[in-house]
């Protein structure tokens, strides 16, 4: 273990330069994946948010009784998919209209024509075409409902249009992390490249593959740990610069944060224990 410990820290002084291009190969692409995850978490909370606009409105009968009420108010908070229900009664639903309108509905009418109602709010992953139509059906064949009315449009546009940026973005993010594999191993290469006659010295005096591979791995664990440190502290400050200067909302990551920092850390020591596994086995084989 000796051994392996001093021969993988000694590339940091023997080939100075190409450790510090696999690094800064390291650095670049995790920061690549890591802005890549910030983008698409926010995309994701901005669908979540537009989902949450969804609603789907229970319109009852004028001569609904407070039991038939209260028991329709059970039964579709009972069902799955359904975040919460607030019911609108006619004075609130004239409120409503004045609100939107500006005018009151009085001032036209000597009645109020507009109908109780029950707004049901949906859980996000519930909020797509099939599921809402479920509940709407459901809610339509209770007793007491006069009509259910949803956006069924902008429904469909938002679920199609979610799934579309949701498939493009898993295909960008593959195509990125295959990128960066590539990219991290070809250049640890030159690393190894620059050990090549210790390689083939130890395979003469008969030093086993697992033996010669070690202290490769470890040094490309060691430059991995580096490479995350240094995207860590580049994202760290940029978004520090976004929040002080465009705004807060804006590419936050919440209560994830700690857990985001440290994935682009593990991720690093993956890309660079990867990059040396693939590199000294082409080594190895030679």
């Amino acid at each position: 273990m000796g051994y392996v410990i001093r021969e993988g820290f000694s590339g940091f002084k023997r080939a100075k330069l190409s450790t510090t291009i696999s690094i800064l190969t390291i650095s670049i692409s995790l920061i690549l994946l890591g802005t890549f995850a910030i983008i698409f978490a926010n995309m994701h909370k901005i669908a979540d948010a537009l989902k949450r606009e969804v609603q789907i409105e229970v319109f009852l009968l004028d001569d609904i009784t407070e039991a038939q009420r209260s028991r329709m108010n059970d039964s579709i908070r009972s069902l799955p998919g359904v975040d919460g229900v607030s019911f609108i009664s006619k004075d609130d639903a004239a409120d409503i209209f004045k609100e939107q309108f500006g005018e009151d509905i009085f001032s036209v009418l000597d009645f109020n024509p507009l109908p109780a109602s029950f707004r049901i709010s949906l859980k996000p992953e519930y909020v797509h075409t099939d599921s809402v139509a479920a509940i709407a059906a459901f809610a339509e064949e209770l007793e007491g409902t006069e009509s259910v009315q949803y956006r069924q449009t902008l429904l469909a546009m938002l679920t199609d249009r979610i799934q579309t940026v949701i498939g493009v973005s898993i295909g960008v993010g593959t195509l990125l992390a295959i990128s960066a594999i590539f990219l991290v191993s070809n250049t640890i290469r030159l690393t190894i490249y620059a050990k090549r006659k210790l390689i083939q010295t130890m395979k003469l005096v008969g030093a086993t593959k697992g033996f010669i591979r070690k202290p490769f791995l470890l040094e490309g664990f060691v430059q991995g740990v580096c490479g995350g440190i240094a995207a860590i502290l580049f994202i760290y400050v940029i978004l520090y610069f976004i929040r002080k200067n465009v705004s807060e909302h804006l590419f936050v990551l919440g209560e994830y944060e700690i857990l985001f920092y440290a994935a682009v850390l593990v991720t690093g020591s993956i890309l660079g224990l990867l990059g040396s596994a693939v590199s000294i086995r082409r080594f190895l084989k030679l």
